[in-house]
Order: structure tokens, then C-alpha cells, then sequence
């Protein structure tokens, strides 16, 4: 009976190793042809009249591989270090790509349950300096862990938690990096300067049943960024990630035919991601999605009164 045990693990073992070497054949296959379809985007680089249209999917969850390699190219950096917050096991992340292809110095954080594990079971832990994190960031803490962790000029910096972004970026030090990616909720529309409370453990499934109650509004997002010395560039097509640039690369020497719309274009999402109260998806569009968080509590960064007012009462 012993026996039988023992070769049962081993049959078990040869199973999962072969998972894995099947794991590592296509990210190599996805990483190959990734990289030849952004070779072959970026000799029209020069060309570029809007951001979406450098748009390459390799790792991450939209375009954001192709649109960072494209401002990447524009600034001139060679081995583009970075910070990401908000990665999940790092199968999808908007640095997952440039690590794979560089192998800079790079630092991502993720509330994830045995997030190194996860993370170096993708990627390859001994070419590159990745620091892998496993922390619930906060405004109390992301200070004090980039201190800690941080030995190095960031040229990317990348926030993605769905909860608190916008208090996240307002403790963040002015120019933190070249580059800065956050991501915005579009269904909070072109003309309210809104974000969610900051608020411990801030969990959009439990904050509305919705799901669609998090973050911050696109307009929110550029004003706070402007104070940190940055300039918009534009969003993804999906219309969920703005990029910006630090001040000192100027948009007029550097992106000389990027065109920047007016915000309406940008929050112009079909994204259809809603929840019924049973949890189900029940795919709202438009001004639907708007109309089902009227009752949300949000803040007015508009007012500068840091105080909770309801959807509702400010459109």
C-alpha cells in the first residue's frame, strides 16, 4: 500500500511538471510573438497621432504592453525600471512584458496569498531584480514599503487596486517616476471631480453590489497628476488606464503628433462588467451605470471639503 502511495505522488509530480514546462512553451510562444508584433508597430512610431493606436497585447489585460513600449521608445529608455501596484499572480500585468524583455530592476506589490510563489512559478527569478511584495497597500503604508524597497530611479510606475487609487497617488511623492499608469472609472463620467472615500479594506464587490462604485473619475485622476508634475497623453481603448508623462520630457519635443481629446472620448467605455444584486452579471451600458450607484457616497474633490456626498446630489 506504501508503495502504491509513493508512485501515485510521482505520477502526480510528472503531471504537474509537465504542466509547467506546457506553461512556459506558451508564455514563450505568447513572449515571441509579442515582441515581433511591437517591433513591427514601433517603426511607425513617428507616425503615432493617438495613444490607443500603439496598442499590443503580450501580458497584459489590454493594449498596455504596446502603449508602454511605444512612450518607452519615445523618451528614449533603454532598461525601463518600474514599481506596479495591483498585479494579481502576475500573469496579466501592465510590467509583466518588460520585465520578461529587459530584465531591469522592478518592484510589484498584491495583497495575493503567496504571491512570490505565484509569480515565480511565471517568470524567471534569477535574470532580473524583481522584488515581489505581498501587502494590502494602504495611504498609511505605500510610503514606508517604497522606502524600504526602493534603491532605484523608477522610470514606470503602475496603480491598479480598484478601491482607493486616487489617495494612493495624493501620498505619492511629486515625479515619482517617468512614467505613471492609473487606472479610472469611466462610468463616473467626463465632468465630476469624484473618487471613493478612503476607506480601510475598501472592496468594490462589498461597497455596491454593483461592482461598479470604485476608484476615481478620469477628471479626478489629471488634476492630482498635474499637482505630481505630470501631463496626460491619453487611455487605453478599453477606457480604463490613463497614461501620463513627468514635465520634464515635454510633450512638444517628445510626442510632437499626439493628439490629446477631450475627456469625453476617454470615458466612452462599452465595458460592460455590472452586477444584480445576485451577484450575477446583468451588463449595464451608458447611463444606466451611472444611475444604478446614485446612491454611492463618493467624495467632491471639486468642493476641496473632504466630506461624502451621494452620487445623486452632485449631477
Amino acid at each position: 500500500m506504501k508503495n502504491f502511495y509513493i508512485n501515485i505522488a510521482k505520477l502526480i509530480a510528472k503531471i504537474f511538471g509537465f504542466l509547467n514546462i506546457k506553461k512556459k512553451i506558451i508564455n514563450n510562444i505568447n513572449y515571441n510573438l509579442g515582441l515581433n508584433n511591437l517591433l513591427i508597430k514601433s517603426e511607425k512610431y513617428n507616425d503615432i497621432t493617438r495613444l490607443e493606436q500603439s496598442e499590443c497585447k503580450v501580458f497584459s489585460q489590454n493594449g498596455e504592453d504596446g502603449i508602454l513600449n511605444y512612450i518607452i521608445t519615445m523618451l528614449g529608455i533603454v532598461k525601463p525600471n518600474f514599481i506596479e501596484i495591483g498585479v494579481g499572480t502576475y500573469i496579466e500585468a501592465n510590467t509583466r512584458f518588460i520585465y520578461d524583455r529587459f530584465y531591469p530592476k522592478g518592484i510589484i506589490i498584491d495583497a495575493e496569498k503567496k504571491l512570490a510563489n505565484k509569480v515565480f512559478s511565471n517568470v524567471n527569478s534569477w535574470k532580473g531584480d524583481l522584488r515581489v511584495i505581498e501587502e494590502k497597500i494602504s495611504t498609511r503604508n505605500i510610503n514606508e514599503i517604497i522606502s524600504k524597497n526602493c534603491d532605484f530611479n523608477v522610470d514606470i510606475f503602475s496603480l491598479d487596486i480598484d478601491s482607493i487609487d486616487y489617495w494612493i497617488i495624493d501620498k505619492l511623492k511629486p515625479n515619482i517616476s517617468k512614467i505613471f499608469v492609473a487606472e479610472y472609472n469611466s462610468v463616473f463620467g467626463s465632468s465630476l471631480e469624484i473618487t471613493v472615500p478612503n476607506l480601510d479594506n475598501f472592496d468594490r464587490k462589498k461597497y455596491h453590489y454593483s461592482h461598479l462604485c470604485y476608484g476615481m473619475s478620469l477628471k479626478a485622476l489629471i488634476n492630482i497628476m498635474i499637482k505630481k508634475n505630470y501631463y496626460f497623453i491619453g487611455t487605453n481603448n478599453l477606457r480604463n488606464n490613463a497614461f501620463f508623462v513627468s514635465n520634464d520630457f515635454p510633450i512638444s519635443k517628445y510626442f510632437k503628433k499626439l493628439e490629446i481629446e477631450k475627456l469625453n472620448y476617454h470615458v466612452d467605455s462599452n465595458l460592460r462588467e455590472s452586477r444584480d444584486t445576485l451577484g450575477n452579471l446583468n451588463h449595464l451600458s451608458g447611463e444606466k451605470r451611472l444611475k444604478e450607484i446614485h446612491d454611492c457616497e463618493v467624495i467632491d474633490i471639486s468642493t476641496n471639503i473632504n466630506k461624502k456626498v451621494k452620487i445623486k446630489d452632485i449631477i
